[in-house]
């Protein structure tokens, strides 16, 4: 196949772009800054309109759209929370214009999306046709998916996969976590209830590998993107990227605490994680229970269904 990957400099995209390059497939990247010399990455600013880029998607068969400043990278100022807006919403209507435009449309479009959609949920189970939250993160999410779905056709299939926390020592959440569990004064964020919904990165790339290759031939189970109460767009699916085996953030803390041998009794104060990371912290102590209904019920098989094998296996 010939893969498109939209903002493949970062942490997942780095591990998508090795499992296709594996696979034997022709990838193109496009990057805001492209290496000399690297005719595999094409350069782009995506504005909400259509560039030379574009024409890299001409004959592809799948365009895979990871674009977007990192969600937990800052703390939420005003100014960071428009820049986690036009970072997704834009390159999002670029690549939609694009596919509109392009001579011969890729069969496939996957836009990594995130958990935050469903908002706060306590322990209540949440599968892809859960509707969505009403707190920044998750109208960002709507929003964002809105920009996708626009690039279905009767020949695109537009798949949103709604990624959890992606874990693996080299990036995201367990890297940050990893240094004060290892000195011993690791443990839960505030009360510790609220439920984290994770994935292994080898799961995750699966994933994203798997619906490459299937689509638009799988179906999510019955349960269609949706971008708003009461709408269902044509030719969409949404995918929760998450392991069949949500935890509370107190287990996840004993379960990495002992795997690493070290102690987790020191809890992180919420008022200390809204000081440091702003409203973002009120999804870290929160959470959401997500399951991955969909992938499961389209047949995908997890290796890592449990949080301490797949501790275990990355440390």
């Amino acid at each position: 196949m010939i893969i498109v990957l939209a903002g493949g400099s970062g942490f997942l995209g780095r591990a998508l772009h090795a499992h296709f390059s594996a696979a034997g497939h022709t990838i193109r990247t496009l990057t805001r800054r492209p290496r000399p010399g690297v005719r595999e990455e094409v350069a782009w600013q995506p504005d909400g309109s259509i560039g030379p880029w574009a024409t890299a998607l001409h004959d592809a068969d799948v365009v895979v759209n990871l674009a977007g400043e990192g969600i937990a990278d800052k703390r939420w100022t005003a100014a960071r929370k428009d820049a986690l807006r036009t970072s997704r919403i834009l390159p999002g209507r670029s690549l939609a214009s694009a596919l509109a435009a392009a001579p011969s449309r890729p069969r496939t479009l996957i836009t990594s999306c995130a958990i935050g959609y469903y908002g706060a949920r306590g322990d209540e189970p949440i599968t892809e046709g859960t509707a969505p939250g009403n707190d920044f993160l998750a109208s960002l999410c709507v929003d964002w998916e809105r920009e996708a779905t626009a690039a279905a056709s009767p020949t695109t299939h537009v798949a949103i996969v709604r990624t959890g926390i992606v874990l693996h020592p080299d990036g995201g959440a367990l890297k940050s976590m990893l240094t004060p569990f290892r000195l011993g004064v690791g443990g839960p964020m505030g009360t510790g209830r609220q439920y984290m919904s994770w994935i292994h990165l080898e799961d995750w790339v699966s994933l994203i590998g798997w619906l490459a290759s299937s689509l638009p031939t799988v179906r999510a189970g019955g349960a269609p993107t949706a971008v708003g109460p009461g709408t269902t767009p044509p030719n969409t699916s949404a995918w929760n990227g998450t392991a069949p085996e949500p935890v509370t953030n107190a287990e996840f803390a004993r379960v990495l605490a002992g795997v690493l041998g070290r102690p987790a009794v020191i809890p992180a104060p919420a008022f200390g994680l809204k000081l440091l990371l702003g409203e973002f912290a009120n999804f870290l102590l929160t959470g959401a229970r997500v399951l991955p209904a969909a992938a499961e019920h389209a047949g995908f098989r997890f290796r890592y269904r449990e949080l301490e094998p797949a501790l275990r296996s990355l440390l």
